[in-house]
């Protein structure tokens, strides 16, 4: 068999795809455009509104608690709600999510944020909580001990932290009531379209 004699070629450094830092990057404005086909196929009714709401608040109470107990990039944060979940922000968002997939009364918005979640929400947890395991060494035995996304029934204490308080500094510097403010202004929209629908 004759050599290849052709000779070497240059290897390309192809840089590798890292899926969830490009998650982390299109999400908010993935998010907007998402924001926008929401509200062109929204279909709400007063009793599915009703509905919604019943996941939409707790989804907001939960992000709000997990948001005044959280020290990004100083501690491993695991009071409040991160003693039942580890990721509490992040299940409020799914609740809120389903809530106005609720209220919207379309099946396809329904399986757009079930795409969105497992494509860019999930890739992304996952690349947070690598970031976690290599900042903080004891994240191995909390992650043993609390699951990922659904709450255990009852809470993990960390024996090396005491357990935090709720503080409404961090909830204001987190500004988590951004949360809130939009969740209204997407509510006054779908009541807006809802009053425009039945003309």
């Amino acid at each position: 068999m004759a050599e290849d004699s052709r000779p070497d070629l240059p290897k390309l450094d192809v840089p590798k795809l890292d899926w969830p830092k490009i998650a982390r990057r299109i999400r908010v404005p993935l998010g907007f455009a998402f924001a926008v086909l929401y509200v062109w196929l929204a279909r709400p009714t007063w009793s599915f509104l009703g509905f919604g709401a019943i996941a939409i608040v707790p989804g907001l109470l939960v992000r709000a608690l997990a948001s005044g107990h959280v020290r990004k990039n100083e501690a491993l944060a695991t009071s409040g709600p991160y003693a039942y979940t580890r990721n509490p922000l992040y299940l409020g968002s799914l609740l809120i999510g389903v809530g106005f997939a609720i209220a919207a009364r379309s099946l396809w918005i329904g399986l757009a944020l079930l795409m969105m979640f497992f494509a860019i929400y999930l890739p992304v947890i996952r690349g947070e909580e690598k970031f976690l395991r290599d900042k903080f060494p004891e994240f191995d035995e909390y992650a043993r001990n609390v699951p990922r996304m659904f709450p255990r029934f009852t809470a993990y204490h960390d024996p090396q932290q005491s357990p935090g308080l709720f503080s409404f500094e961090l909830y204001r510097k987190h500004r988590e009531y951004s949360a809130l403010l939009g969740t209204i202004l997407m509510l006054a929209v779908l009541i807006a379209k809802m009053e425009l629908l039945r003309r």
